[in-house]
């Protein structure tokens, strides 16, 4: 996950340069891009994979659906190209390259500009992708970051003869796409209720130092999270009242359940933000718990030596005349005391359940 200075250490290098300049700004996250053309109707479909961008500009035909996507988004010359042969805006195409971009939706009329954040859950990682979307009247093009496709399953659903996506219209393929980026955030949440249940017992258990520096990452993981997920539900809710006209009635319900999807997803995300803050108070807790029982124990030590203490002390001065020095039996009835005075310290503190 790329940390904050990371991310604006790379956001410097546009400073003074004109609006509309197409700089790549993100990690590099595949070698080479792809390039992958899916056209469909109620009937039929074909699939192909391209080399070279001119060679997709050539297969493009205006009279059918169309589903473009490009795995990479580090080749500007690519992007400009595309944009080209779409009419896609300067400044939209300056935010496809751009992978640090906060999701958001714009309304060009002839085209609808969506950025939305796809979150990957590795084994002891959380990384955030950049997903943008051009829906127009019969065609969609997206941009991914890296080559792994997580769109597979609508590709199979479309494939599929009894898919309902063949019969409708973009903007429902457009729905398919949100729908999947935001059943991924279900696999990101499962991701941190695990971690979240495991530390919370790593703390109960045994709180090492080195667990708050885990609730720190923690935090910072589900801030980045948080910053990811929450501005979808505006895009979600615009979509679904119907704001573009790119989106048609029959489909506005299904974009309603995605947005039913986000409120469950951001409460979630809300209430795992509270446990792993309350963890940290949790931790300070159960340190503070593990602190007053070792003082206690010591305490309750220092309480029972306090009399045996003054008994020695007592008949430690060098009195030439003390009674007890010279009797036969003084020191093992001193000793008894002390076990004695002891032994009475021990059953009072276990009545009060101070041991």
């Amino acid at each position: 996950m790329v940390g904050l200075p990371g991310r604006y250490k790379q956001i410097t290098k546009k400073v003074g340069l004109p609006p509309g300049t197409l700089l790549h700004i993100g990690s590099k996250r595949s070698e080479k891009v792809k390039i992958r053309k899916l056209c469909y109707s109620s009937d039929d479909w074909t699939e192909k994979e391209f080399d070279k961008v001119d060679e997709l500009l050539e297969s493009i035909s205006s009279a059918e659906k169309c589903w473009i996507h490009i795995s990479g988004v580090h080749v500007v010359s690519m992007v400009e190209k595309i944009g080209a042969a779409f009419q896609i805006h300067s400044l939209v195409l300056e935010d496809i390259v751009n992978t640090n971009q906060r999701p958001k939706m714009e309304d060009n009329k002839e085209y609808l500009y969506i950025i939305v954040k796809m979150i990957h859950c590795y084994e002891n990682n959380i990384d955030f992708e950049q997903v943008s979307l051009i829906v127009g009247n019969n065609y969609i093009v997206s941009f991914q970051e890296n080559d792994n496709d997580t769109f597979t399953k609508i590709r199979e659903r479309i494939k599929s003869t009894n898919g309902i996506i063949r019969s409708k219209d973009v903007d429902y393929l457009a729905y398919a796409l949100l729908d999947c980026i935001v059943d991924n955030y279900y696999v990101a949440l499962e991701y941190l209720g695990d971690k979240i249940e495991q530390l919370e017992n790593r703390i109960i258990v045994h709180p090492q130092p080195k667990v708050l520096k885990e609730i720190h990452t923690l935090k910072n993981e589900m801030l980045f999270v948080r910053k990811a997920v929450w501005p979808l539900r505006e895009i979600i809710n615009a979509l679904s009242r119907g704001d573009s006209a790119l989106f048609k009635k029959d489909t506005l319900i299904y974009i309603r359940d995605v947005y039913d999807h986000m409120i469950q997803v951001i409460d979630s995300i809300e209430m795992y933000r509270d446990m792993v803050t309350g963890m940290l108070d949790l931790y300070l807790s159960n340190v503070s718990f593990k602190t007053n029982e070792v003082m206690k124990v010591l305490t309750i030590i220092a309480t029972i030596f306090i009399p045996l203490t003054f008994i020695v002390g007592l008949y430690g001065m060098n009195f030439k005349y003390m009674p007890e020095l010279e009797w036969k039996w003084g020191y093992p009835a001193i000793l008894l005391i002390m076990a004695f005075i002891s032994g009475c310290m021990i059953i009072y503190f276990r009545k009060k359940k101070w041991m």
